[in-house]
């Protein structure tokens, strides 16, 4: 009882102390959510209708195009400017998908198993022949080649290397059957839409007439260009009816930056070409003396291996191409520059001949339990051949098909390195007279020989070749990462570099409206992280330094705006409507100095140039010579004009005022009015109509793209 009378006068403490416990205990719980909440968020590459993607799931769908392509174009690696195009390219997709997919889904619109299967029976969709089951024959997609490719699959488990080759056609067959669908899905989506827009025969009958009405007459035109902008007085008033006047032109669906920024390039300093210089001149007198060509290109460190095999001129570079045929055996060029490439360059012709660019051959392999065993089996083959026997059964005496094959140059002169035993494989193929046999030793075995036809007779060259880019030293760009370094030290504002850029021999460069979905900053490479700074930075902010670019660039960035989704503020388009306002007021003046006229000489009274123009339709705008301006508005007020008659008014066109008289009205020659035609043309009209409109779709789709935090 004592016990519990302690514990009633201790009550509110008591409780105090255990909801502090529950209240850390839920905190507690509450920061861990937030935290998981926030490191999906950090690994959401972007979103589409509220449907979110992370940067695995991307990356995944990434991978999967680049094993298609490395398939269907017979690649191995891509360039960094491949990779971007590809990751837009996929991005672009997965939008659209989603896109389609969400109306789809509110029209009942479906892709059925039975559709795939009819496309793939009809064998004719541009898709399917891009597969490997295309009958040769018929140039169709076959089904049953299909079919019996994936009962192979399911068997080809026990075999690891048949696995992992079928597992690659099996994943490329995947990506075609799921894009087969998605696309299917599209075109039936889109050709929903494009039959909303109906054609009949009024309309096909005008659409005729304007293409095929032609006009002649005689233009009276004054260029607003006659007068001159300083004559013309616009205020804040002007610019502003003028902004509420064609506000939605100025309406941005995407957030930009606007920034300044200063790159700077290092290059090699005079003493740095010095140097590299005297390297190659001693090279060059070392390849005029007769030293061992391959030992004075690697010490020299070429660019450009010397492998000693003799290759046609496609193998070297183009400018070292360019001198071969002016260059006699054995001379050694002197030390020239190539702008293009950034190097300097000697190169030494050591043979020249004609050889065969193709050549078929074919051979036989000859292993052992030991060298000598393989040794002496290859003697007997040889011996075997030298006196009659035929190559194709003695092959296969030894599990060989010796099959004909063709080698081409080009499969190995652009070699960086080619071993040694390679070259004495491929010297013997391309020395050998036709039908000639030769036994080859190597290493492992060794190799029956026999070429048995050479064609396309070409000149190859034998051709030493130092290629060395004029690098900068680290010297050098200790210097200018110094000299820059202190500048963005010095200058911690907008204001600052514009003032003192000069000063430090830079220039500080505008640009407006950076996206980030672009890939890099001042057209340089590995600028991922200052495009990261931009977008989170505030105006006014100048960044840290960047080294970038091939590791030659230093980059300092300033945030001078940031643009909004929503319309464009007024003060960013003042020269944009000024320019608009400036046209409109100038037409006024036209249009009253011309106020009264009805014909062509009360016109070229006025100040008008009278110009004949001929051949004017309504479906497409004229040029005016005299203005210098496409003027769509002419070749409609024309079009509404009577043969014979003057205009009623004056034309407001983008590059004056105009006046005109219709001399003639005729029909194009040749050209008759098909209704079922012109229908058609109109209809494939609604489907680029229908295409147009994804584009309404994709700004109502809430589409975020957070790629520049990931790529």
């Amino acid at each position: 009882m004592a016990a519990l009378g302690k514990i009633r006068k201790r009550g509110v403490a008591l409780v105090c102390i255990i909801g502090l416990g529950l209240f850390a205990f839920i905190a507690e719980e509450a920061f861990r959510s937030c935290e998981a909440t926030k490191n999906q968020q950090r690994q959401q590459i972007g979103e589409v209708l509220g449907n979110k993607i992370n940067v695995q799931d991307f990356q995944a769908l990434v991978d999967e195009y680049q094993d298609v392509l490395k398939i269907t174009q017979n690649r191995e690696n891509f360039s960094e400017e491949e990779l971007n195009q590809i990751k837009d390219q996929v991005w672009s997709q997965y939008v659209n998908e989603q896109i389609i997919a969400n109306e789809a889904e509110k029209l009942g619109l479906t892709v059925t198993d039975e559709e795939l299967q009819n496309i793939m029976k009809e064998g004719t969709n541009p898709m399917l022949m891009q597969s490997p089951f295309v009958n040769q024959q018929t140039g169709r997609f076959d089904v049953t080649m299909l079919t019996k490719f994936l009962d192979d699959y399911k068997k080809a488990g026990s075999n690891p290397q048949l696995a992992e080759s079928y597992q690659t056609i099996y994943k490329y067959w995947q990506f075609i059957e799921k894009q087969l669908r998605t696309n299917t899905l599209a075109q039936k989506y889109q050709a929903l839409l494009s039959n909303c827009l109906l054609s009949n025969p009024i309309s096909a009958k005008m659409a005729f007439e304007g293409q095929n009405t032609e006009s002649d007459i005689q233009l009276a035109s004054i260029a607003y260009s006659s007068i001159n902008d300083n004559d013309v007085k616009v205020d804040d008033k002007d610019l502003k009816a003028k902004y509420d006047e064609e506000k939605e032109m100025f309406k941005q669906d995407v957030e930009s930056r606007d920034i300044k920024y200063v790159d700077f390039q290092v290059v090699a300093s005079a003493a740095d070409r010095k140097e590299l210089m005297k390297t190659m001149t001693d090279a060059a007198t070392k390849l005029q003396s007769g030293a061992n060509a391959a030992e004075v290109v690697r010490k020299a460190q070429s660019q450009f291996a010397y492998t000693g095999m003799a290759a046609t001129k496609r193998a070297y570079p183009s400018d070292i191409a360019a001198k071969l045929d002016s260059m006699a055996v054995g001379q050694t060029s002197a030390v020239f520059e190539t702008a293009f490439d950034n190097t300097l360059n000697v190169v030494k012709l050591i043979a020249k001949t004609q050889a065969p660019d193709s050549i078929e051959y074919r051979q036989i392999q000859v292993g052992g339990a030991t060298v000598e065993a393989a040794k002496k089996t290859a003697d007997s083959i040889y011996t075997a051949l030298k006196a009659g026997a035929d190559f194709e059964q003695l092959a296969q005496k030894y599990g060989q098909p010796g099959t004909k094959q063709w080698l081409t140059s080009a499969m190995y002169e652009n070699s960086n390195s080619i071993d040694e035993e390679s070259k004495n494989y491929l010297a013997a193929i391309n020395n050998l007279a036709v039908n000639d046999v030769k036994n080859l030793e190597f290493t492992q075995g060794n190799i029956i020989l026999q070429v048995t036809a050479r064609k396309a007779m070409v000149d190859k060259y034998d051709a030493a070749v130092i290629k060395h880019t004029i690098d900068f030293s680290k010297q050098t760009y200790s210097e200018a990462y110094n000299k820059f370094s202190q500048f963005v030290s010095e200058n911690k504002t907008i204001e600052d570099m514009e003032k003192n850029a000069a000063k430090f021999g830079f220039k500080v460069t505008p640009r407006q409206d950076l996206f980030n979905y672009e890939h890099n900053v001042a057209n340089l490479r590995s600028t991922r992280e200052t495009m990261k700074w931009i977008f989170d930075a505030k105006p006014g902010e100048v960044s840290p330094l960047y080294e970038c670019g091939n590791n030659d660039h230093l980059l300092v960035v300033a945030l001078t705006k940031i643009n909004p989704v929503g319309y464009r503020d007024m003060s960013s388009l003042k020269e944009v409507l000024k320019a608009e306002v400036i046209r409109d007021k100038k037409f006024e003046q036209i249009k009253a100095k011309l106020a009264g006229v009805n014909d062509l000489a009360a016109a070229k009274a006025k100040g008008a140039r009278i110009d004949s123009v001929n051949q004017i339709t309504f479906s497409a705008p004229v040029f005016v010579q005299a203005t210098g301006a496409s003027e769509p508005a002419l070749a409609g007020a024309v079009a509404a004009a009577k043969a014979g008659e003057f205009s009623k008014k004056v034309v407001k066109g983008n590059g004056g005022a105009y006046l005109f008289k219709v001399v003639k009205k005729s029909n194009r020659a040749g050209a008759k009015f098909d209704a079922a035609q012109t229908e058609a043309q109109l209809q494939m009209q609604a489907t680029q109509a229908a295409r147009i409109f994804m584009q309404e779709l994709y700004q109502k789709a809430g589409v975020v793209d957070n790629r520049y935090l990931f790529f």
